[in-house]
Order: structure tokens, then sequence, then C-alpha cells
């Protein structure tokens, strides 16, 4: 019986102290669970540091943009208009050459004699008219003779000089001044009509031609300023003017052909070469402007972070007072609690049970009274500070808290990495230029403006 009794005790305390162990591991595991809610929720994340820029009026230069290709104003891929084997190249790469130089010559041996037998008879049928001249003059010859003649000296000199031109034909010459290209024949090579022998280039002044939209065409007239830039460069450092609008535009593309001419005394500009270009319309005031880098577009539409002070709120200075307020609440409990500190004080007479059913009580006061110490002390710190040096807060207030705040905006036009801004936007915001990565609204931000993102870092190293 005994036995039966002390297995069924075991039984019982091994049960009670798994039920003590599994509960203080399910209550271990809540307690840290909502400890680590309470922490993410509460916990304010760090200020991120940001650019920012001064959002004011300025004057805006709006333009027409466009794809253009340049060419040479004057520019031609000389060809042979006859026949023959290649004799000489006076000429080499990339040379610069005077109009009517000459930059082939073919094998003209028989044209040569054909021209001085010509010439030759060219000059007796002259003697001969001469003679026939003197003669009627005298009244020896007759007329038609005299006619005879004349017609004979006319034919050999019209034929001297189509001699001479099939000769001139041998000779390939510079029609202007300009630069050529690499030769695309050799010495001793037969040549046929149209070959094409070298390309020649005048590189001073450039062509441009591009096309615009037909809702374009209004702004645009003869004279205006065009701006080219080279690809993949902001920069538009070649500057021209508009010379041609075609009257006619285009019926399956909808687009107007424009031709521009752009000086180019430094040869940066070659024939064929891809260009960005920029027709400059007449300069717009008080435009408000931003860094295209400011400017995020998302689903929603486009928005920028404003930076603000942050607004002081009614409620907080009430909340560093509510933490105070809990140990003031405490400290009453031991002193509502002294009628419970006297039972003890009153049964020493009683009876030795009754003292011990006592002490739990006086037990349960102790964390009270000592609760209410760390609060007299705590109050007793934060009040030190406040006496001890009272010109810290009022440095703290002169340099309040940036917070964000997201703004929707409506862009408008860009120009030279600037975008114009609408809607949304007034002067003298402080908007956030570069650092939007992980921003949300009135989140705190700590502005540095040391680096300017509008700036390639070369330049701002030359600057530095």
């Amino acid at each position: 019986m005994f036995k039966r009794i002390l297995r069924v005790f075991i039984v019982i305390v091994v049960l009670a102290v798994l039920v003590i162990v599994v509960g203080g591991i399910v209550g271990f595991n809540f307690l840290r669970d909502n400890g680590i809610k309470q922490y993410f929720a509460t916990m304010k994340p760090p200020a991120a540091t940001v650019s920012t820029t001064i959002a004011k009026p300025s004057n805006w230069t709006p333009g027409v943009e466009a794809i253009g290709t340049v060419r040479a104003v004057r520019g031609v891929d000389l060809t042979v208009e006859t026949a023959g084997i290649v004799k000489e190249i006076p000429f080499h790469a990339n040379q610069k050459v005077a109009a009517n130089a000459v930059l082939l010559q073919l094998d003209d041996a028989v044209e040569r004699a054909d021209l001085d037998a010509q010439k030759a008879q060219a000059a007796l049928d002259q003697t001969t008219l001469t003679r026939a001249v003197e003669l009627t003059r005298r009244g020896v010859g007759s007329d038609s003779t005299l006619d005879t003649a004349r017609a004979a000296a006319s034919a050999s000199a019209s034929q001297v000089t189509r001699l001479q031109a099939v000769l001139d034909q041998k000779q390939l010459t510079a029609p202007f001044a300009g630069t050529v290209g690499i030769p695309r024949i050799d010495l001793g090579q037969y040549l046929a009509p149209g070959t094409a022998v070298v390309t020649l280039q005048d590189l001073d002044t450039m062509r441009v031609d591009f096309s615009v939209p037909e809702q374009q065409l209004p702004l645009l007239k003869i004279g205006q300023t065009v701006r080219l830039g080279l690809g993949g460069s902001d920069d538009m450092p070649f500057a021209g003017a508009i010379r041609g609008i075609d009257p006619k535009i285009d019926p399956s593309s909808r687009l107007v052909n424009i031709r521009a001419e752009v000086a180019n005394p430094e040869g940066k500009l070659t024939p064929g070469q891809f260009v960005q270009v920029r027709v400059e319309l007449p300069e717009e005031q008080n435009v408000l402007s931003l860094p295209q880098t400011a400017l995020t577009t998302s689903l929603y539409g486009d928005y920028i972070f404003v930076v603000q002070p942050a607004k002081p709120a009614g409620a907080a200075p009430a909340q560093p007072a509510k933490p105070d307020e809990k140990p003031a609440a405490a400290t009453d409990k031991p002193a509502d609690a002294k009628p419970a500190d006297a039972k003890p004080a009153d049964a020493k007479a009683a009876d030795a049970k009754q003292a011990d059913g006592m002490k739990p009580a006086a037990d349960a006061m102790k964390p009270a009274a000592d609760a209410a110490k760390p609060a007299d002390k705590a109050a007793a710190d934060a009040a030190k500070p406040a006496a001890a040096d009272p010109a810290k807060p009022a440095a703290e207030g002169d340099k309040p808290a940036l917070v964000l705040s997201q703004v929707f905006v409506k862009p408008g036009r860009r120009n030279q990495g600037m975008v114009e801004i609408v809607e949304g936007l007034k002067a003298g915001d402080e908007v956030v230029t570069a650092g939007q990565n992980r921003l949300f609204n009135g989140m705190t931000v700590n502005v540095d403006n040391t680096i300017d993102p509008t700036k390639s870092a070369n330049k701002q190293a030359d600057q530095q």
C-alpha cells in the first residue's frame, strides 16, 4: 500500500515538474516574442544622410531636342569620267589639298599624240585661211575658196578643243579645297568610268540634318541658334544656326526635315557622325527647376522628398512625463500599506502560526517599497542635469531635427540635367537630390552637401 502511494506521488511530482518546465518554456518564448515585437515597433531607424538643394526661380532656356547626322557642307566621292590605267597618285591620306589640285593621273599618251596631230592640222588650216583671205583681197581667189578655208580652220580649232577636253579627263582634280581620305585605287590599276577614287570633305563648316515632329514646327525659324553635343555627353560645345526648313511634312512619319550649319574650325566633328541637337528657344523667367536626380518616378506618379524641421507636437512634452507618473503612483502604495505593516507588530503575542501567515504579506510589500526608491532616484537624477546645464535644451532647440515629407509633383520640360516642376513645389523648399534609397515619409535625415550629384566627380575633384 505504501509503495503504491509512493509510486503515485512520484508520478504526480514528475508530471508537475514537466508542467512547470513546459509552462516555463512556453511562457519564456511568449515573453521573448512579445518583447521583440515591442522593440521593433518602437525602434526608430537611424537618420539617413542626404544631399539637398534649395528650390528657387531661375532663368530657363527651353529648346527642341532631336537626333541629327553630321555632313560636310561640301563633300563628295570623286570618280573618274573615262577609262584608263592609273599612272600617278599625287596625294596621300588625310592630306589637305587646294582647289583644282591634281589627285589622279591616268595614262594619256594616245590622247596627247592625237592632240599634237590635231594642233598641227589646225595650224595648217589657219595658214590656208590666211592665204585665202589675202587672195580674195587681191581679187585673185574666189569667195567659195575663202569659205572653205574658214570652215576648215574653225573645225580644226574645235577638234583641238575636244581632244584637250579628252586629255583633261585623264586627270582627276579637286573641285574645292578640303581634306582627302584614303585612296581606293593603286598604281597600274585599270579604272572604268564611274570608279570611286577618293572622298574629299571640307571640314571647316559642317551641315547637320535632323527632323522634328510637326507639332514643334511653329517653334522653329531660320537663323535660330542650334547647339550640338556628341553622343554620351551632356555638354553641347558646338553652336550653329538653322539654314533650311523643309516646306513639306513627311506624310508617313509626320516629321519635318531641318538643316543647320555649324562651324568646325578644330575639326572635332566628322561627316556621318551621330550628334544630339538642341534648338534654343527664347529664354523664360522665374521657372522652378530641380536636378533630375531629385525626381523619383513610381506607379503612383512622380514625387520628391522635401526636408522640413520636425514639428514640435503638443503631446511631445507630455510623453517624457508619463514615466515619472508611474513611480509616483507606486510610492503611494507603501503609504496605504502602513496598516498592513502594523499587523505583524500587533501579532507578536498571537499564535506562531498566525505570525508565520503574516510574513508573506510583509514580504509582498518590500518590492513596492523598493520600487519607490528607484523612482525617487530617477526623478532626482533627471532634475540634476536640468539644473546643472540649463543651456543645453536651448542649444538643441536651435537645431531641430529634420524630417522628410513626400510630395507628389508634376514635372515639365527637361534641359541639361534639370527638370521643370510645374505643380507641387514652391520656392524655398529644400529638396533631396541624392540618397533617396530607402527613404520614406516622416523619416529623420541629416543633410550633407559636400558632394553635389549634379556635377561629375572630376569637376568636383578639380574644385577641391
